[in-house]
């Protein structure tokens, strides 16, 4: 599936607790992601949802925030661009919308802009305020 049109310029990835301080090359994958084979990312407008469909009893969450065209060319965790094809962004649909889809990439410090620490007051939904 194609990535939505105009792309954003942002995507997320929802965490339990905070990464590693400074953020190492690679971090480590979640038990879901390790099983599923790919990173699951989300957009500015689909993070509340996730939020609250998966951590919904959860008094914090941490985002890490990526640049979508960072991770549309290729950029591994590490910084390095990886050979075409190699490491990619799929759209991909999943039962309640189209969400993207990390493979053949790691998040680290080299991909990943920013990493936000959010505190839940009322739903996710009512707590969040991303860039998209």
């Amino acid at each position: 599936m194609p990535a939505p049109s105009p792309p954003p310029t942002y995507l997320y990835k929802i965490l339990p607790s905070a990464p590693r301080s400074p953020l190492p090359p690679r971090l480590p994958l979640s038990d879901l992601d390790r099983t599923d084979g790919y990173i699951h990312l989300s957009t500015s407008a689909q993070v509340p949802g996730t939020a609250d469909k998966f951590f919904g009893a959860a008094a914090e969450l941490w985002l890490l925030k990526i640049k979508y065209e960072v991770l549309a060319v290729g950029t591994d965790g590490d910084g390095t661009v990886k050979k075409e094809g190699s490491a990619e962004v799929r759209w991909e649909e999943v039962g309640r919308g189209c969400f993207a889809h990390l493979y053949g990439a790691d998040l680290g410090e080299g991909n990943v802009e920013e990493v936000l620490r959010v505190k839940r007051e009322g739903t996710w939904g009512e707590s969040l305020e991303l860039e998209w």
